[in-house]
């Protein structure tokens, strides 16, 4: 009845924030275009720059307003979701697992291709898991100016008019090789795809949308267009349910916090003091929950940083619930948590 009620009471008026997640061949630059969004620096504190486990990073709509500043047209749209939590995973082969978690979370995907490679063995493998699980996804064509002959970067401009700005052999070699990347997912996948401004059916075809990590170009345009979809493809996947929908990422024990898990808030409200039942080895773990901590807005939730606590949590986030069993050194004044 619970269900039925929370499913009665859904709007398109009132949307939660969109779950995407990034996918892609390693060394793609996935970390390195969250990066960029964030302002942050997690990739080079990865070992060997690899990233080896699911991360998370809560975007508030102020930020997206933000870096979408510079893309024709879209000041003028009305935002009517309240952000975006964005799911970095592993592109090594070896990660696959990871991957297809991540994947099976997400509303939209953020596909990374660089646009020299095309398409390697995991970028059809996360595109296999995407097209299993029904989800729309958006590619990146990373490392334009790395990889582009005589690519003249202009900061804070919409894409289509940086390209419109390069000489005519630049001009000329990004659409060889953008096309030799249509040709491959036409020839390897079946799937139709064109560059975002000349797609002539958003439904059918896949949009292409040039990127570069390093320097920024093109981000405006990507969290443009992740936003656009959501708001009118998904809207009806993206309404707001009271029905708890939560995903277990990691247990890990953090130093004065004790045995914490991280975890993926999908949809409802999580509470402090509410009693979790978690799938364990042995059977289910019931246990409570002391404290629900997270990180700050723009932050990964995998990198040590300052938490903030809060009392309730609403969908969607990223979030460390505290379980509150540290040894000895749990600071108990700061975060509430009893020895074990």
């Amino acid at each position: 009845k619970r269900r039925e009620d929370a499913e009665k009471n859904r709007t398109v008026d009132v949307l939660r924030a969109a779950v995407v997640c990034v996918l892609g061949h390693v060394d793609t630059g996935k970390t390195k275009i969250l990066d960029k969004l964030r302002r942050t620096n997690v990739q080079d504190g990865e070992a060997g720059g690899i990233t080896q486990q699911i991360g998370a990073t809560n975007v508030p709509i102020d930020a997206i307003k933000e870096q979408t500043k510079i893309v024709k047209g879209f000041a003028d749209i009305e935002l009517r979701i309240p952000g975006l939590l964005i799911i970095d995973t592993p592109g090594h082969e070896s990660f696959s697992n990871l991957r297809s978690r991540g994947s099976s979370l997400c509303d939209i995907a953020i596909l990374v291709v660089d646009i020299m490679h095309g398409l390697e063995p995991q970028t059809i493998e996360s595109i296999n898991l995407l097209k299993t699980k029904k989800t729309p996804f958006i590619v990146a064509l990373n490392k334009l100016t790395e990889l582009l002959y005589d690519w003249q970067t202009m900061n804070r401009k919409d894409v289509r008019d940086i390209i419109k700005g390069q000489a005519p052999n630049t001009q000329l070699e990004f659409e060889q090789r953008t096309k030799e990347v249509i040709v491959q997912f036409a020839e390897q996948l079946g799937l139709n795809a064109a560059l975002f401004y000349e797609n002539p059916d958003i439904r059918s075809y896949v949009s292409l949308v040039p990127t570069s990590a390093i320097t920024g170009e093109g981000m405006g345009n990507l969290l443009a267009l992740i936003v656009d979809s959501c708001q009118n493809m998904l809207a009806k996947r993206l309404m707001y349910s009271e029905e708890l929908q939560a995903t277990v990422l990691e247990v890990k024990a953090i130093p004065g916090l004790g045995t914490t898990i991280d975890a993926i808030l999908v949809n409802g409200k999580l509470r402090e003091g509410d009693t979790a039942v978690l799938a364990g080895t042995d059977g289910p773990i019931v246990t409570q929950i002391r404290s629900l901590l997270m990180p700050q807005p723009m932050k990964e939730l995998r990198v040590k940083n300052a938490y903030v606590e809060y009392k309730e949590i609403k969908a969607a986030q990223g979030v460390n619930c505290c379980q509150g069993t540290g040894e000895g050194n749990c600071r108990s004044e700061s975060f509430g948590c009893t020895k074990a």
